[in-house]
């Protein structure tokens, strides 16, 4: 209590004054319970209730006791969908104009969300809410994704209560790089493991500690799935439960969708199915290795969703048979963007591989597919898969055509909701996500959070249309997304797409002046699979979008354009700590962000443990340092009394060192020396003991660009995740006394450009 706010008496002791209490907030009578459900990459069609034939059983039962809206749009990509989620705003306004990880030093770039636009759980929070957040959050800059940084943008920052969930674009799903609330943890052991399962355990345990102190206080859940963002790892019985489910091909499966979506009237009637596009390989053309192990690709997509499906049942029986509060609560489920082409024409089995251009070929992914959606595996579809999934729409994720910002979105609240299994057909886009979720709770959005003026929010509520199919919505919105461009205004779309290299066909260019792009125009009233490009036919309307398009663009932040992501990861933000050739880690410590961490890629570097005396005990064993998971990595131990260092090339192969003589007792420094050869190719490596080499060898090609892109980092006297060999068994912790290691290294950091913009288009 601030002593402004004091209305009782002081005296000059009890007798003569009289206490105060203030009174608690409380959210306003009859306030709603609120799910916020986000799944990553799933496209239009791919929940059964939207003409898929994958099982969504949980998802169909939503959307038969309440709304689909399949008008709703995101922004083509994760982080920037997620602000709008959080804001109520649009993603350049809020400095988010691209993920996280792509961030530019301009507002509209900046990756940094400003006190000013305040989130959605720190308005309802401020009301009476309790707020919980599970799952991916993709809104903290890199930078300050470690526990050294400021928790400011971390969720529990921004307004959540309680979190437990990962930071990045995506995690391996049986060995997460997890955080509770302001710190990092480790997944539980247990043989049967899974991510989503275990998000569910704490989004139940959060509603479950809070009923049993306060059975009346409302609370908003947001619960944001890795699903089905790569990996495509699920339970190897529900991959076995699609075995042969998708040996029709994309094309097959794809007429059929079109045709269940037409006669459940998910889409209008007059719909047309769109083309192939000439860069997807029709499923007929494909080698029978080729349709077999893109059919695995597919059984494992559809198991990886079946799985999130049961796991999200799971907290909506909790909160209706356990709790009995499904009635009043209100239930939101959408999709961040489009589903994802990132497999490639083939499909991927560890996308770290495209980043270090080190592609596997249809040979490999074949010896090895029965490894896909297990532990070993981080699998993405081919982009066939991705064509279908976003049936009947054109293009997918990263890109402005309907097929990248269309998403499934699904509104469950019986108390509210009279209508039952109904398609709402208005034009609604994430930033009216938090301004519907606060009209419903009857919470007017604050002029101030925390002493800080708010913007207004630029998204409307759409309550008016869960009563009214007929009510209008909001008429205008701009879309920008790597440079690719839209805009809906009144039942017209204006739209064009900006390659960030020869992505699909060999004239795409890059380089082209974005005032000489070629945009197309569509009557999505009437044409919602955009097949007829009108541009030639009403120049004058074409010209009056494009005009509006800009006038928006400067309106929201969206300038400078920019298809160039290779450069923001050339260019990361400056982090305020000093460049250095020297870096110690000490055991005990939590895992260090790879971005974060000693960068010995393409550089001469030695890594040197000092292990104590400890009264001459044995050595020990365990990792003494590792880097990355079974994904990619390299990690430095000790195992049956000698020295040893593997570098893992992106799951592909493995370097190994070996000490020939076993490790003294007492005090010692056990080393690693490697000498680049230049270029991130290849490089000369020695073992040492007390100086001494022990062993040498030559690492064939040292990993160029990544080790891993889900967030496995670097840990001292442990390798706690994923293993980065098969050699041991995390936890593979060091048992003997181990002081520090220190990693010398020579030369600047060096990014390969070419393997950048490769990268690049593969942006999360």
């Amino acid at each position: 209590m601030e002593p402004a706010d004091f209305k009782g008496k002081i005296g000059r002791d009890w007798r003569d004054s009289e206490p105060h209490w203030p009174e608690e907030v409380h959210a306003p009578a009859g306030s709603p319970n609120v799910l916020l459900f986000v799944l990553d990459d799933t496209g239009f069609a791919q929940l059964g209730c939207f003409g898929s034939d994958i099982e969504t059983p949980n998802f169909d039962r939503l959307a038969a006791g309440g709304l689909r809206y399949t008008n709703f749009h995101t922004t083509a990509l994760c982080s920037p969908t997620r602000a709008c989620l959080m804001t109520g705003r649009n993603h350049h306004s809020v400095g988010m104009g691209r993920i996280t990880d792509l961030a530019r030093g301009f507002p509209g770039y900046s990756g940094r969300i400003p006190k000013s636009c305040g989130f959605l759980p720190e308005i309802l929070r401020d009301a009476g809410y309790a707020a919980y957040a599970c799952g991916k959050w993709h809104l903290t800059p890199h930078e300050e994704a470690h526990l050294g940084a400021s928790r400011a943008r971390w969720p529990l920052g921004r307004g959540f209560e309680r979190w437990y969930g990962f930071f990045g674009g995506e995690t391996h799903q049986f060995s997460p790089a997890l955080a509770h609330d302001n710190h990092f943890c480790e997944a539980p052991e247990r043989p049967d493991y899974h991510l989503t399962e275990d998000l569910a355990d704490h989004a139940i345990e959060f509603l479950t500690d809070l009923r049993a102190v306060d059975p009346d206080k409302p609370f908003f859940q947001y619960f944001a799935t890795g699903a089905c963002h790569s990996p495509h790892q699920s339970p190897l019985a529900y991959r076995e439960r699609y075995r042969g489910h998708f040996d029709q091909g994309w094309d097959a499966w794809r007429d059929a969708t079109f045709a269940r979506q037409l006669a459940a009237g998910v889409i209008p009637e007059g719909t047309e199915l769109s083309a192939r596009p000439s860069w997807v390989p029709a499923w007929d053309s494909l080698s029978a290795d080729e349709q077999r192990l893109a059919a695995r690709f597919m059984e494992c997509f559809a198991a990886f969703l079946t799985h999130a499906d049961a796991q999200i049942g799971r907290v909506l029986r909790f909160v209706d048979e356990e709790l009995h509060e499904l009635d009043n609560t209100l239930v939101i489920l959408v999709s961040d963007n489009g589903a994802s082409s990132e497999g490639g024409v083939n499909g991927s089995i560890n996308d770290a591989r495209s980043w270090n251009m080190a592609q596997a070929g249809v040979k490999e992914m074949v010896a090895r597919i029965d490894e896909l959606g297990g532990p070993t595996m981080h699998n993405n579809y081919p982009w066939g898969w991705t064509m279908a999934g976003n049936t009947p729409l054109r293009r997918w994720k990263r890109e402005t055509h309907e097929g990248g910002i269309a998403d499934p979105c699904i509104v469950h609240w019986p108390a509210r909701v009279a209508a039952r299994g109904e398609v709402r057909r208005q034009f609604v886009h994430a930033i009216d996500i938090a301004p519907t979720i606060l009209d419903a709770c009857g919470i007017e959005a604050p002029a101030v959070i925390a002493g800080v003026e708010q913007r207004p929010h630029e998204g409307a509520s759409i309550v008016s249309t869960f009563a009214e199919p007929a009510a209008p919505t909001r008429t205008t919105q701009y879309f920008e997304m790597l440079g690719s461009r839209a805009i809906h205004h009144d039942g017209w779309k204006a739209v064009v797409f900006k390659p960030l290299g020869a992505m699909y066909q060999p004239e795409d260019d890059p380089n082209l002046p974005f005032d000489d792009d070629v945009w197309e125009l569509f009557h999505v009233a009437e044409d919602f699979s955009e097949c007829h490009d009108l541009a030639a036919e009403h120049p004058e309307k074409l010209k009056e979008l494009i005009d509006l398009w800009w006038t928006e663009a400067e309106k929201y932040k969206v300038l400078p354009l920019d298809n160039r992501p290779a450069v923001a990861m050339m260019n990361p933000p400056p982090t305020g700590i000093a460049a250095r050739s020297r870096y110690v880690y000490r055991p005990g410590g939590s895992r260090v962000p790879e971005e974060l961490a000693v960068d010995v890629k393409g550089r001469s570097h030695s890594i040197t443990a000092t292990i104590l005396d400890s009264a001459k005990i044995e050595p020990g064993e365990g990792a003494l340092l590792a880097m990355g998971s079974i994904l990619g990595g390299f990690s430095l131990f000790v195992m049956d009394g000698t020295l040893q260092y593997v570098h893992n090339f992106l799951g592909r192969s493995e370097d190994h060192l070996t000490s020939e003589q076993p490790i003294p007792t007492g005090a010692s420094e056990l080393g690693f020396v490697f000498e680049s050869e230049g270029r991130f190719q290849s490089g000369t490596a020695r073992l040492t003991i007390d100086g001494a080499t022990v062993a040498e060898g030559h690492i064939k090609r040292f990993t160029p660009v990544r080790f891993s892109i889900t967030d496995a980092g670097l840990t001292c006297g442990e390798d706690s995740g994923s293993a980065i060999t098969a050699r041991y068994a995390p936890p593979f912790t060091f048992t003997g006394a181990l002081r520090h290691v220190v990693v010398d290294v020579q030369g600047d950091a060096v990014i390969d450009f070419d393997a950048a913009v490769e990268a690049s288009l593969r942006t999360q």
